[in-house]
């Protein structure tokens, strides 16, 4: 017992020793000891001072005409569309003008057979004849002292009415040619050799598609910029581009829609548009001063509004609102037209991202 006593007295003395004992490879010199300096900032020193001012891009932009565009959804109508209808009762005796033809003012679209109408005016004719001739005897018979007044007055009545049944009986048969009202094509026919007309019937419709119009529907908050003879540009969705001239804005309110029809005249001398084509219209509205800019410098505040980001004399940046009214066509020079600014404006139109409203910044040309 006590020899085991002696050999654990013993490792313990070893281990001790074996601790406290220095090693070369953990001594480190002070040299080699990490030093931490800690400095005290001067609350009054400005620290942006020791941070490089940002570079941009920019692009002075000016003031300039711009005539506001409004952009319809439309189609195309024939200037008139009359359905030709029978005034008189008849039997068709000729073949009508097929579907597609061009007729003339007063062209024959369908005739209707005769009949008794021709005996109907000799007979009024004659009774005119006798009317007058009875008339005349009256007023010899009168200068005589042989016809009374009331005779006299009779006689003329006779005539007048006699001359109304002459006019009847001439527009009976005047009215058994139906004839087209205007120039135009006719868009269809609805009766056949042989067929049996009565007042009213429609013998066939004509168009007018000449001009053309251009019809549409203007919202109400755009319906106050617009002006009849205002000038409009179209593209149908043949691709075809036509030119034309308001000539009517409606002065009453869809009541569904709550918007206003308008109608555009265009040449169709070609006769080359044809009815119900769809159409997209841009009708020239009010004369703005406005600049155009890079869409790629419009950018967006915290608040979420839209504008662009501006130096002003000091290269300080500032945030701009600006309203976009139209895009330009012009391929070479593409952007938006917006109001918001004020005459010349240097825009930043590379690092907007980086920078914010208050900071100063340098320009440059190299990116």
């Amino acid at each position: 017992m006590k020899k085991q006593q002696l050999v654990a007295i013993a490792l313990l003395v070893l281990v001790a020793a074996w601790m406290f004992i220095p090693r070369g490879d953990e001594q480190v010199s002070e040299e080699e000891q990490p030093s931490v300096v800690i400095r005290a900032v001067d609350q009054n020193s400005n620290a942006g001072e020791s941070i490089d001012t940002p570079l941009v891009r920019t692009l002075t932009v000016n003031q300039s005409d711009y005539t506001q565009q409004i952009r319809i959804r439309g189609r195309t109508q024939a200037f008139r569309h009359v359905m030709v209808r029978a005034e008189e009762t008849g039997r068709l005796i000729s073949e009508p003008v097929a579907r597609g033809a061009r007729v003339e003012a007063g062209d024959l679209l369908c005739e209707l057979a005769v009949d008794a109408r021709d005996s109907n005016l000799n007979e009024a004719q004659s009774r005119l004849e006798q009317a007058r001739f009875e008339y005349k005897a009256s007023l010899d018979l009168q200068e005589r002292g042989l016809q009374s007044d009331v005779i006299v007055a009779q006689q003329k009545a006779a005539v007048a009415a006699a001359e109304a049944a002459v006019s009847r009986a001439e527009l009976s048969l005047e009215r058994t040619q139906i004839k087209a009202p205007f120039a135009g094509v006719v868009e269809t026919r609805t009766v056949e050799l042989g067929d049996l007309l009565n007042v009213g019937a429609v013998c066939a419709s004509v168009l007018d598609d000449s001009p053309m119009l251009l019809v549409g529907m203007v919202p109400e908050q755009n319906i106050s910029a617009l002006r009849v003879d205002s000038a409009v540009e179209a593209e149908l969705v043949t691709g075809k581009r036509i030119t034309g001239r308001v000539s009517y804005l409606a002065r009453a309110a869809d009541t569904n829609s709550r918007s206003y029809r308008i109608e555009v005249e265009v040449d169709n001398s070609q006769n080359d548009i044809r009815e119900g084509i769809t159409a997209e219209l841009l009708v020239d509205a009010r004369d703005l001063q406005a600049h155009q800019i890079p869409s790629s410098a419009l950018t967006l505040d915290d608040s979420g509004e839209i504008g662009v980001k501006v130096l002003d004399r000091d290269n300080v940046v500032q945030f701009q609102r600006v309203n976009i009214i139209g895009d330009s066509d012009n391929r070479l020079n593409p952007g938006v037209w917006v109001t918001g600014l004020n005459g010349a404006t240097t825009l930043v139109t590379v690092g907007q991202e980086i920078v914010f409203p208050g900071q100063r910044v340098e320009t440059t040309d190299t990116f």
